[in-house]
């Protein structure tokens, strides 16, 4: 498959992704388990100093290669003022064309602000619009209206940006598939559609406040009826799937994704970051207090790691390849009765049906890593 069809690209995982977490929130959403926080904002500038360090002792000391791609996750790193944000980017060194995403919500979304991002490098913002649809939004805790999306939208698609992304959430209490079908229709009828949606299931995640209410957990009927409207309508409009959540007209995957799917290796700035190198992953401290405290006195922030063995490694490429059109060596995947439509066999790969996205997990479960040959 060429650029721009959903396949892993050919060396993607030869790049290296440096990934910035951004705790701050205005508010919490209550089916979000992420390491986030509402009442930090006072550690904007020291936060973001602290980064600009780790990032400069993984260069000095660590010596990552300049990142293909930076993405700033959060939490909501539009949270942090432009000027804070631009100057751990700074610190952050890029190869020629790098791909830098910075997630937005869409209340943050404005000319002047997409306008800084761009004359500093950033070259895709990832707007967390999750419904255009009132009573969902409430139902999500989402405090953002749609003409606010919709406005960041426009904002995005005049910004020069070289791609721009959506994310979008079914499943929220009270949502109808009209409200699924609603929000779906309302951004690919733009005038400037997104080149780019994410399309998540809304998950109840242990711990959270959706956790503790049965009433609002989502369907996994509904769940699938509405995954398969949304492939419909999307393929419908020109977009080619990605990976099982992901969608986007030729030439606008997310680098950054990509070479998370490829096993590729990385470098995660911040509090709670994790990182990818050479067989080992390890994570930092997940406050951002004990984040700043640590750098500042000169401590690693690292929390734990781990060193898989060359027999996981193998599975888990297996288990993130299957979830893009790339797929997996066809003999990875045992001919079995349980499989049946669920993947398709061609030119010795095997590569999941949409029936079989719905069910991801079951056939990752049955993978074998193939014999060398």
């Amino acid at each position: 498959m060429g650029p721009g069809t959903g396949a892993v690209a050919a060396g993607e995982a030869g790049g290296f992704g440096v990934y910035v977490h951004v705790p701050f929130c205005r508010s919490r959403c209550d089916y979000c388990a992420f390491a986030t926080y509402v009442d930090r904002d006072h550690l904007f500038a020291d936060y973001a100093e602290a980064c600009i360090a780790e990032a400069r002792h993984a260069v000095a000391e660590e010596g990552i290669p300049p990142a293909t791609s930076v993405f700033f996750g959060g939490g909501t790193p539009s949270r942090l003022p432009p000027d804070l944000l631009l100057a751990i980017l700074d610190a952050v060194p890029r190869a020629h064309g790098a791909e830098v995403t910075v997630e937005c919500n869409p209340e943050d979304v404005t000319p002047e602000r997409l306008a800084a991002y761009r004359a500093a490098g950033v070259t895709r913002v990832s707007i967390g619009g999750q419904s255009t649809v009132p009573h969902v939004l409430a139902g999500l805790g989402r405090r953002h209206t749609p003409g606010a999306l919709v406005a960041a939208a426009a904002a995005a698609a005049g910004a020069g940006l070289a791609s721009w992304n959506v994310d979008l959430i079914m499943g929220g209490a009270g949502e109808s598939d009209e409200d699924w079908d609603r929000s779906l229709a309302d951004l690919l009828t733009l005038d400037a559609p997104p080149p780019h949606l994410s399309v998540y299931a809304l998950t109840v995640e242990p711990g959270t406040p959706l956790a503790a209410d049965p009433s609002r957990h989502p369907d996994d009927d509904v769940l699938a009826r509405r995954y398969e409207r949304a492939d419909d309508l999307l393929q419908g409009a020109g977009y080619r799937w990605e990976e099982i959540s992901n969608w986007a007209r030729p030439g606008h995957g997310c680098r950054h994704n990509r070479l998370y799917w490829a096993r590729g290796e990385y470098r995660g700035i911040g509090s709670a970051a994790h990182s990818h190198r050479q067989g080992r992953r390890w994570w930092n401290v997940r406050t951002p207090d004990r984040y700043v405290a640590r750098v500042r006195a000169g401590r690693s922030p690292q929390a734990g790691e781990e060193v898989l063995a060359p027999a996981q490694q193998a599975l888990e490429a297996l288990a993130l390849g299957l979830r893009t059109p790339a797929g997996v060596p066809e003999a990875a995947v045992p001919d079995a009765p349980e499989l049946a439509g669920l993947v398709e066999r061609r030119a010795g790969r095997a590569v999941l049906t949409r029936r079989g996205r719905l069910l991801a997990d079951a056939v990752a479960a049955r993978l074998v890593v193939p014999a060398a040959t």
